[in-house]
């Protein structure tokens, strides 16, 4: 691994305490405690930098690169003053995608809220207790936390313990006079959205589903157990009338966001376009600030819940829309929050693969596996894609195409 990736999350040495509490809350088991060496060490080829630790460190020695206490607060601060709400919702990745339905998500839960401020995190286990304080007492004076539900949290232990600061931070906040009301969590996991009126009965969905969520009916459409459903998306990759979708990941609605987008991009500039698909879990940067990440390049970010769910029809329709070239960015096998099933991502990927030499578009599609640890490399393979694309022939925008 490269230094940036070896420095995404250290400890301080000289600050830590060896209180071993975030040896005991890591969901990964990859903080150890060296006894001899009287070091806590982390190992960082097993971290999936949650941010759990570094919230919980009661000395502040662990550093993160991403979501830091410093940057929680500069980002609220910075909203504030142009957004003066008093309400401050945070929302996982998991069940809050980059369409950001916030509203309707709380309207079900019977909370009406129309001005406030967002901040989406990959998990809400990162949120210090510290943070809670300090942003009640800058002047919000709510705080909602929507959570994933407890057996569908990505990072395994993230929403259990949230809700447990949560918990405590109401008991304090009262002790000192505060609405305990102040702080709420709302539960909410995303899930297939299934329209039995558009469904034939194929049982696609039904046998590709890696959870077992689906089960077919005699002389009927297949069942959808939401107990079971992750919102992976695998089973709205196979369905040939789009009756089952996860929600905010439509097909109609990702085809709609960049069918246009090329012409546009175009006549901004002469530079190659690029469309690139990032799950939300492999790449925090490229999602959360794109400006900085594509600075200088003619390109489109478009967020994907799972692997799985990156259809080969979108790069294959994208590139005939006038795109000079599509990027998958996805989590390795080993980072994978979703990983049950994905050789059925990977089969995809393989036809797409063959499709694309068919058509004589190889060269314009790059897949590239990459993880949080590595704080610098995917921008490293983003410039020598986009260099790549740059000694191409640039394509036409075929509009009529696209829709």
């Amino acid at each position: 691994m490269s230094e940036e990736c070896l420095a995404t999350v250290e400890i301080n040495q000289d600050l830590c305490s060896r209180c071993c509490v975030c040896y005991s809350i890591c969901p990964y088991e990859a903080i150890n405690y060296d006894r001899e060496a009287d070091k806590v060490q982390i190992d960082i080829q097993k971290c999936q930098v949650c941010g759990i630790c570094p919230s919980a460190c009661p000395v502040s020695a662990i550093k993160i690169a991403y979501y830091d206490y410093d940057h929680l607060l500069d980002y609220v601060d910075c909203v504030r003053k142009n957004n003066p709400s008093d309400t401050l919702v945070l929302m996982c990745r998991g069940n809050s995608p980059s369409t950001c339905e916030v509203e309707e998500i709380l309207a079900d839960q019977g909370l009406n809220v129309k001005d406030y401020i967002p901040l989406r995190l990959p998990c809400s286990g990162r949120i210090p207790t510290d943070f809670v304080f300090k942003t009640l007492n800058s002047g919000v004076k709510n705080i909602i936390s929507v959570q994933c539900e407890d057996h569908f949290c990505r990072y395994k232990e993230g929403t259990k313990i949230n809700a447990r600061r949560f918990q405590l931070s109401k008991n304090v906040l009262k002790q000192l006079g505060f609405d305990e009301n102040a702080l709420k969590v709302v539960k909410y996991s995303r899930k297939a959205i299934y329209k039995t009126e558009e469904c034939v009965g194929c049982d696609k969905c039904v046998f590709i589903c890696p959870y077992e969520a689906i089960t077919a009916e005699p002389f009927a459409t297949p069942n959808i157990n939401l107990e079971k459903c992750v919102g992976c998306g695998a089973c709205a990759l196979v369905c040939p009338h789009q009756a089952i979708e996860v929600k905010g990941f439509e097909f109609d609605n990702v085809l709609q966001r960049y069918s246009e987008v090329a012409n546009k991009l175009k006549a901004r500039s002469n530079t190659p376009t690029l469309l690139t698909f990032v799950c939300q879990w492999s790449e925090f940067s490229a999602l959360d600030n794109p400006n900085s990440v594509f600075k200088g390049k003619n390109a489109m970010v478009l967020e994907v819940p799972c692997f799985k769910a990156l259809d080969p029809v979108h790069v294959i329709n994208a590139l005939q829309c006038g795109f000079d070239g599509v990027m998958g960015v996805v989590c390795s096998a080993k980072d994978c929050k979703l990983e049950e099933g994905r050789d059925v991502a990977e089969r995809n990927l393989d036809v797409l693969k063959i499709v694309l030499n068919r058509l004589g578009l190889q060269q314009r599609f790059e897949y590239y596996e990459a993880s949080p640890r590595c704080e610098s490399e995917f921008k490293k393979a983003l410039d020598k894609f986009y260099t790549k694309l740059a000694a191409l022939p640039q394509k036409e925008v075929a509009v009529e195409e696209a829709k």
